[in-house]
């Protein structure tokens, strides 16, 4: 995941009526010279087109937005080992989602359950716990069967009184359990006798117990496995059909120390993701920090992981640290024996997945109930480093290795965290140079970026190396950025033959703890409901094909007229002091000149932040305010020099210059020193969403002052840096609102084209087959909303709707709604 900071926040717009999906009512016009059309859609069914491959849409599995815990996995209670520590959450303690009547201690002594589980909770006699699980409570179904679990140890005979209740009362017979002697595990069974989304686990002890992995698994997990997975959750994964599943992360697998426990002189709170630390038995497995901003229990492992993506019929994809870290902490580790260990393990990991039940790993494997292997072909090595240099000498380690012992698996390597810039440029080289088989690249723009960028793939090189795109989406969870991503879709499936594999991101949110937005899955202790998002990739994953069937569609006008704005300035976790702006216009007339030696009245303050005149400098002095844009000039303003001096006093990151100012969802930006000091960006906001223009490494200096330079003519952008040239770009490509891709369908015969209207008009086109044979009817899908409608819980707007039309023929026309994506199947003859 990339952890870009400027990702803006869930838009979620006015309520509207969803546009009902008109297909199954259209009478077609007739196909002669007279009809009046918008767009014409011409296909070349004998013509060759690229083979689809199988695998093409998957799905990508990262523990952001509570996704593992409180989510996929199925376990009810949080922190059930005591492991919470402010080192994965500043408000975190042993005890968190724990209330304690009585007496009772957290101890981390020698008698522990076990190295890697350290924590246990010393309950006093008389007293008891009680469990408050996530986001409301304990989810409970009334006449559903719940397993509880838990390790305890006792000097002397103890009873355990455990009970389900919530504020009106027990939901369950509480169960009472005998304890004496050393650890031990004890288990019960509960059969709810009322649905309830708030209920408590309580524990109550008779004498004085230590106790540890307290446990509450609904019997009806996914597949009914045992430490299983949340059945609605894992069956809309399932109902997507993927290809193939990618899994841990994200930025899970290269933040953090690369070390292990015992390491680096003692016990490693903040861990990189190791697969070792997640397997085996769940009561020997760590618990970790996550780089979210939570606890990780690893009850969902690397077995579970290969389990389900065997049960949903994708391909496994797992991906392993380099031993260069991302996502802004930019850390290369030079340990040359460290590197050593990682590489074996990585290899451990390909005998763990694929080795006989005899070997060590697969023995492991076999023990935790599955002797067969699971078949791994390919493995990613590395995530979003923005060391290029650094990463892809580790890099060419991990892949020599695997591939001396295993030249049977696809070792996938990475272009950085932007779709652009000079790390993604460099990355590239090296992985052409080297003739890496498959490059990770990831990317999260505006729904803008995404209509814009339709070709992005239309000019990559046929014989080097094949794109997985692993990480991608609009920024935002509306039909917009569903629309959006539909329409840039079309482009992946027509450069199938370069763009092998493709996973939106991220998958799971849990309403409650949300770190990230877009997201294709919500969910609450309750209920899942579908973003529209997914019902877009459900649409394409449903309907792939099998190869291309080439085909062109008439466009619409492109992008004219210059970049016009006002300006203005902004800080994101910095305290900054900016002085002496000038804007000049192309004839040399001044149009603003501010010293600040009075006040700020020509500013318009629409952010964030704390900003006063001190000292003849207009400064920002929160230093945890995200976003303090401040504005001046006319929206009018063309062909501009823009000035600016710029001093950072303190805090995480650099500056932000902005032109072509709208208004605060809509301009341009020079973030200079962003992703805490790590790279320096010119993003594009439109409607709020943001797009990475240009990209480079680069960080601000405290206490140093730069004189900052925009030059804005026409469509074209020159940024200076201390008077030397920085970068540049011209932003002409026009945003197409009307896509399409045809594929066919080798198993029924089906011919599927694919149309997306991203616009408030229906579009009346004509459609050529290309004299293909076919029947005249079409089975219709259609998806078809207001650009703003968002899926939550209890409303639905973004669903598809199922129809047939009965006008197809060699030669029809067809009316696709306004702001819809409308699959046809048009079984061959």
């Amino acid at each position: 995941m990339s952890r870009t900071a400027r990702t803006t926040r869930r838009r979620l717009g006015p309520a509207a009526t969803a546009v009902l999906a008109v297909s199954c009512v259209l009478a077609p016009a007739p196909a002669h010279a007279g009809t009046v059309t918008d767009y014409a859609i011409t296909v070349d069914p004998s013509a060759a087109g690229a083979t689809i491959d199988d695998t093409m849409y998957g799905v990508f599995f990262e523990d952001i937005n509570r996704a593992a815990d409180g989510g996929l996995y199925a376990e009810l209670v949080q922190n059930r080992s005591f492991e919470y520590s402010t080192a994965d959450n500043t408000s975190y303690t042993p005890l968190t989602s724990w209330t304690v009547d009585g007496t009772a201690q957290v101890a981390d002594d020698a008698g522990r359950l076990n190295e890697r589980n350290r924590n246990y909770l010393s309950l006093g006699a008389g007293s008891s716990v009680t469990n408050a699980g996530y986001n409301t409570g304990i989810r409970l179904e009334r006449g559903k069967r719940y397993d509880f679990s838990v390790w305890a140890r006792a000097t002397s005979g103890t009873t355990l009184t455990v009970s389900l209740k919530d504020a009106a009362g027990e939901l369950a017979e509480a169960r009472r359990i005998g304890v004496r002697g050393g650890w031990a595990k004890y288990t019960a069974t509960f059969t709810a006798s009322r649905t309830v989304n708030r209920g408590r686990l309580t524990v109550a002890s008779s004498a004085a117990v230590a106790l540890d992995m307290v446990s509450l698994f609904p019997r009806d997990t996914y597949r009914n496995q045992p430490n299983g997975l949340r059945k609605d959750l894992a069956e809309k994964i399932e109902a997507l059909k993927p290809g193939f599943l990618r899994f841990p992360g994200g930025c899970l697998v290269n933040t953090g120390s690369m070390q292990d426990y015992s390491e680096a002189g003692g016990w490693q709170r903040k861990r990189a993701y190791q697969w070792k630390d997640t397997v085996g038995p769940v009561e020997e497995r760590a618990t970790n920090a996550n780089f979210w901003g939570y606890n990780q229990s690893y009850g969902l492992g690397y077995y579970e992981y290969f389990r389900f993506a065997e049960d949903i019929g994708a391909m496994p994809l797992p991906v392993v640290p380099a031993l260069v870290t991302g996502c802004g902490q930019n850390r290369a580790t030079d340990d040359q024996a460290l590197l050593r260990r990682h590489v074996q393990d990585t290899l451990d990991l390909i005998e763990f997945a694929n080795g006989p039940a005899g070997s060590t790993w697969g023995g492991v494997r076999a023990r935790m109930g599955h002797p067969k292997p699971f078949g791994l072909t390919h493995i990613g090595v590395g995530n979003e480093e923005n060391l290029p240099d650094e990463f892809f000498a580790r890099f060419q380690e991990f892949r020599a290795a695997i591939e001396a012992e295993h030249p049977e698996i696809t070792v996938v390597s990475n272009s950085g965290p932007d779709d652009t810039g000079s790390t993604f440029d460099r990355l590239w080289q090296l992985n052409r140079a080297a003739g890496v088989d498959l490059v990770d690249e990831h990317y999260y723009n505006s729904p803008q970026w995404f209509l814009q960028n339709n070709g992005r793939y239309d000019s990559y090189d046929r014989n080097g190396p094949k794109v997985f795109l692993g990480e991608y989406a609009s920024q935002g969870n509306a039909f917009r950025n569903a629309l959006a991503e539909a329409a840039f879709m079309t482009g992946l499936e027509r450069n199938a033959d370069v763009v092998k594999l493709a996973s939106y991101a991220p998958l799971l949110a849990n309403e409650d703890y949300v770190q990230w937005r877009p997201d294709l899955i919500w969910f609450n202790n309750r209920a899942s409901w579908n973003s529209a998002g997914y019902e877009v990739q459900k649409l394409f994953m449903n309907n792939t094909g099998d190869r291309v069937v080439p085909s062109t569609a008439t466009g619409t006008p492109g992008v004219s007229g210059p970049i016009t704005g006002a300006i203005g300035l902004s800080t994101w976790a910095t305290s900054a002091a900016y002085d002496d702006v000038r804007v000049t216009a192309a004839d040399g007339t001044t149009l603003l000149s501010d010293d600040f030696s009075g006040d700020a009245s020509r500013w318009t303050h629409s952010g964030g932040g704390s900003w006063t005149v001190q000292d003849g400098a207009y400064v920002q002095t929160d230093t945890e305010a995200e976003n303090t844009l401040v504005t001046a000039g006319d929206p009018a303003w063309k062909d501009y020099d823009l000035h600016v001096r710029a001093t950072k006093r303190s805090g995480k990151e650099g500056f932000l210059v902005a032109f072509g100012v709208k208004d605060t969802g809509n301009h341009y930006w020079w973030n200079l020193g962003g992703w805490n000091n790590t790279r320096s960006a010119v993003e594009q906001a439109s409607d709020g969403a943001k797009s990475t223009l240009l990209s480079e490494p680069h960080a601000i200096e405290t206490g140093r002052s730069y004189d900052i330079d925009v030059k804005v003519r026409g469509r074209q952008v020159g940024l200076y840096l201390d008077g030397r040239l920085w970068g540049s770009f011209t932003d002409d490509k026009p945003a197409e609102p009307f896509r399409q891709v045809v594929t066919e369908d080798r198993r029924t015969g089906d011919l599927i084209v694919k149309v997306v209207n991203a616009q408030p008009t229906a579009a009346r086109t004509a459609i050529d087959l290309g004299g293909a044979d076919v029947s005249s009817r079409a089975r219709v899908t259609t998806l078809a909303a207001d650009p703003e409608d968002v899926n939550t819980e209890t409303d639905t707007p973004v669903t598809p709707v199922a129809s047939t039309f009965s006008g197809v023929a060699g030669k029809f026309t067809y009316t696709f709604p306004a702001n819809s994506v409308t699959f046809l199947r048009i079984r061959q003859r």
